[in-house]
């Protein structure tokens, strides 16, 4: 008698459902082929796309060249040391002692 309570038992605890294997794999089966189908339709949107794009691409007029070329006018040399009041403007010091040391080597001269 113990077999069959044994049996009973094992019974109870382990149900076989032998249609719970097919379902889920019918299930993934499903899954995976429309998860595939979702890839075949993006990546043919996407060609749809980049083929519009390219005959726009090749219709546009390209912008007509300048004539004349534009340049900016130079900015002064500045320094920003300077400009802040943090060291003397050395631009005004430096023009006035450039033009004696063009006349001479700065070297003192015999008999000036």
């Amino acid at each position: 008698m113990e077999s069959d309570a044994d049996a009973a038992a094992g019974a109870a605890r382990r149900p076989v459902l032998p249609s719970t294997g097919k379902r889920q794999a019918t299930q993934r089966v499903q899954i995976g082929l429309a998860g595939l189908a979702a890839m075949i339709l993006l990546v043919g949107l996407s060609s749809i796309i980049m083929r519009n794009a390219q005959q726009n691409q090749a219709l546009v007029v390209p912008e007509a060249a300048p004539t004349v070329a534009v340049t900016p006018p130079p900015q002064p040399v500045s320094d920003p040391l300077a400009d802040a009041g943090v060291v003397p403007d050395m631009s005004t010091d430096t023009a006035a002692v450039a033009p004696t040391r063009a006349r001479g080597s700065g070297a003192p001269q015999p008999g000036t």
